[in-house]
């Protein structure tokens, strides 16, 4: 629901908007409410990736009532009653690509069409718009063309969004949702739902819980914008000619997004001065590694930037030590790949594989129960393997990259002449990119049980600590730190710990 837009002195246009205020004339079926649990998660998760350096949408205001509605939260049969909430959100626009698909033509499996199919009238109206508004560049270069106007326009929306999701990468976020309704045509992030970020690293993470598939899987997300992209072109055709948007699709988005990827990972890592070209082998090797030891994402980043760097130094094995204690467990190991199926149904399906597989992809398990096969066979391994074996492999692998890692870090500094300035530009930019506070699913449940028994100081104390990503000192930081983040859990685990166990039972859709 819109209550207008401000314009501000300095030439800035935001539009305000709510969000859970119930149903408007363009309702569906639904009572257009939204609820404390996912109005806190959208609040939260919205400052934080704004502070994190990441475009999104802002948000202002967060309050809640005594009203309620029922919703059955997991699908699951089993329904509850919770607080009416209203988000106030804020951003340039929350025009979509998606907000182009109402003039799309009837599809040829289900018959469906845009409700303002044919009118292109409308379509002209809404580019001449969004291009006037929010790219006047664009508009001043090619005011006599539309057709030039519309590439150039299209060819910056595809960069926005190519570095959009590339940020996301490198903090490890799941949008868990990214459908084209839920992208911003100005590159913000938008729209939060079922998100996480990364604890263990596993490019195969899937955050919404209502994804059976892996759609959305993390690593599929660039995948996923590009293929959004190119319903965006399609939606715009004939303003754009086809043809036209999907050369620039494959001409920029790869380009931009490994470009913008690999120089964020670089200042990650440390690397201040020349690129080489075997960058890009130390970055997936160094994810490789986090993958085979279950390594926390956000902290073996944040930990990188107290690796000795010197060639001579001697305190190596203490960081080792420090970096193994951010991998996984044999206990977490367990518990992540534990079977999903019961095991008579994977056996019926394994059977109906064999025996009927044209009904078996038509049931579209197949991926299921790919995976489910990988858990059972993990457990197996993970059964055989002690405490010991994993702490062992573990720190093999770790040495292996360090080793690889350091004398890299020794080239880049031998480029700059003067070891001292380069060790100070090198500390620098790690803590600049490398975040101590991301808003950790377990994190974001503390403050929302808090807050349905109605205490938000929990709330405002994470949001505290989201403000400030990557301060690494303060009072008012070791203040809330010293808080802790137990929560109903118990527990006091800090804010940047790793998760605790019970946080891999949390299921969020």
């Amino acid at each position: 629901m819109y209550l207008g837009e401000v314009c501000t002195a300095a030439g800035e246009r935001w539009e305000l908007q709510l969000k859970g205020a119930g149903p408007t004339p363009f309702s569906r079926q639904a009572d257009g409410r939204k609820v404390l649990r996912s109005s806190i998660r959208e609040f939260l998760c919205s400052e934080a990736m704004f502070h994190l350096g990441i475009p999104t949408t802002r948000a202002g205001a967060c309050v809640t009532s005594q009203c309620t509605v029922v919703r059955d939260v997991f699908y699951d049969g089993n329904p509850k009653y919770e607080k009416c909430t209203v988000v106030l959100r804020i951003a340039s626009t929350f025009l979509r690509f998606g907000s182009f698909e109402i003039f799309k033509s009837a599809d040829e499996h289900t018959g469906r069409e845009g409700p303002s199919v044919g009118r292109n009238d409308i379509r002209v109206q809404m580019l001449d718009y969004v291009v006037g508004t929010f790219f006047p560049e664009t508009q001043a270069a090619h005011a006599a063309d539309s057709v030039q106007r519309n590439a150039a326009f299209f060819r910056e929306v595809t960069r926005r969004t190519a570095r959009m999701v590339a940020e996301w990468q490198c903090v490890g976020f799941c949008h868990g949702v990214l459908n084209t309704d839920n992208m911003s045509i100005v590159g913000l992030t938008i729209d939060y739902g079922p998100f996480g970020f990364l604890d263990r690293y596993d490019p195969d993470h899937v955050c919404n819980a209502s994804d059976s598939t892996g759609r959305y899987a993390y690593s599929k997300q660039p995948e996923v914008c590009k293929w959004n992209l190119q319903k965006l072109v399609e939606a715009l055709e004939p303003e754009l000619p086809r043809e036209l948007g999907e050369a620039i699709l494959a001409e920029e988005f790869d380009a931009e997004f490994r470009r913008h990827y690999l120089q964020k990972m670089r200042r990650k890592l440390g690397l201040v001065r020349a690129a080489l070209e075997d960058d890009a082998a130390l970055v997936a090797k160094l994810l490789e590694t986090m993958h085979l030891t279950g390594a926390d994402f956000t902290n073996t980043f944040y930990l990188l930037s107290s690796f000795p760097a010197g060639p001579d130094s001697l305190d190596v094995p203490e960081f080792l030590d420090a970096l193994i204690a951010q991998c996984a467990s044999l206990e977490e190991l367990k518990l992540a790949f534990r079977p999903q199926m019961d095991p008579r149904q994977l056996s019926m399906m394994l059977m109906l594989a064999q025996s009927n597989p044209q009904l078996f992809a038509l049931i579209g398990t197949r991926a299921n129960v790919a995976r489910e096969l990988e858990r059972v066979e993990q457990q197996s391994r993970l059964e055989q393997l002690s405490s010991a074996e994993l702490l062992s492999r573990n720190r093999g692998h770790w040495a292996d990259w360090l080793r690889e890692y350091r004398a890299r870090l020794q080239k880049d500094r031998e480029g700059s002449g003067d070891s001292d300035a380069w060790q100070a530009e090198h500390l620098r930019v790690m803590h600049a990119n490398n975040p101590k506070y991301v808003l950790r699913n377990y994190i974001a449940q503390n403050a929302i049980e808090a807050a349905e028994n109605g205490d938000f100081s929990e709330v405002r104390r994470v949001l505290k600590l989201l403000e400030a990503p990557y301060h690494t000192e303060g009072e008012a930081t070791e203040a809330l730190e010293a808080a802790g983040a137990g929560g109903a859990h118990g527990g006091g685990h800090s804010y940047s710990s790793k998760p605790p166990l019970w946080a891999a039972e949390l299921c969020v859709t």
